[in-house]
């Protein structure tokens, strides 16, 4: 039932939108993210961090989760069920547990290094139908204890990676993970245009998609990218529903304290705010075209 994000992101890069990668940490995110994209006829990535699987158990008990919630809630729009920043060894424990897409983040490694891993990774998901995303130029700002700079990425690096037979390339172009700083100097679109010019219809990714004017994000879909990745905005979201309902006196009100109760409200804004993205990023009544 999941998919290769390779399709759903060439038909996006050729039709000028972007699906959207929501991470997920837990059942409602989950649970929000299928939903949602079901109600918007929306193709959508469930990106899981190495440290996500970890709280949930392992890549298996998220892999089956899913899985097992898409059955049950009869989602049919298409789902893929992607790694985010994976190690090398991550990698391979996604595509035993039955993740249908990668992300092998090899941005840390010398040029060389990071050319043979994603080459080798390459092989193997495409052995297997898997999608792979490799990334060229460190992302900013923190990811599962991994702290980036917001580096921008050589485009002939972007072209040697995109080489290797990779679905989809993350291009650092002075984005980062988390809040942006206030005197955060935006998305670099010279260097964007430089890579786009150089890997062709390769569907590049936009990593750290919360805070980013909604002007800059539809300029970026214009240059080629055609996945963004969200994840502090709906945490953010979550956090402030829950502190509300708390905060109002609701879990004293009968059994409000009710785990289902207490959480519907993060629940509820976790979904407005991934129909919120879907919206902007044009991916809307696009599962089926």
């Amino acid at each position: 039932m999941l998919v290769s994000a390779a399709e759903m992101l060439k038909k996006a890069k050729a039709g000028h939108y972007a699906v959207g990668q929501f991470n997920i940490n837990n059942m409602e995110w989950t649970k929000a993210a299928l939903l949602t994209a079901e109600e918007c006829k929306s193709p959508i990535i469930l990106g899981v961090s190495e440290g996500a699987g970890k709280y949930m158990c392992g890549f298996k008990t998220v892999a089956d989760m899913v899985k097992a919630m898409m059955e049950e809630l009869n989602i049919t729009v298409p789902v893929a069920l992607h790694l985010d920043h994976g190690t090398y060894d991550g990698c391979y424990k996604c595509i035993k547990a039955g993740f249908s897409s990668i992300m092998f983040d090899g941005s840390h490694y010398p040029i060389e290094e990071n050319v043979e891993k994603t080459k080798e990774l390459a092989g193997v998901c495409k052995g297997l139908g898997l999608s792979l995303e490799a990334e060229v130029g460190s992302i900013g700002g923190e990811e599962d204890g991994v702290v980036g700079m917001g580096e921008c990425a050589d485009p002939k690096e972007c072209k040697m990676i995109a080489d290797l037979g990779v679905d989809m390339l993350a291009a650092g172009i002075g984005n980062i993970h988390g809040k942006y700083p206030e005197n955060w100097g935006g998305l670099r679109f010279d260097v964007l245009d430089d890579i786009q010019k150089l890997t062709g219809e390769m569907p590049l990714v936009l990593h750290g998609g919360t805070g980013i004017p909604a002007d800059m994000i539809k300029k970026a879909i214009d240059l080629g990218v055609s996945k963004i990745n969200v994840n502090t905005e709906c945490q953010l979201s979550f956090a402030e529903a829950t502190r509300k309902y708390i905060e109002a006196g609701k879990d004293n009100e009968g059994k409000g304290y009710d785990p289902r109760k207490l959480l519907k409200p993060g629940f509820d804004a976790i979904c407005d705010t991934i129909k919120e993205k879907m919206e902007l990023f044009g991916s809307v009544g696009k599962a089926f075209e």
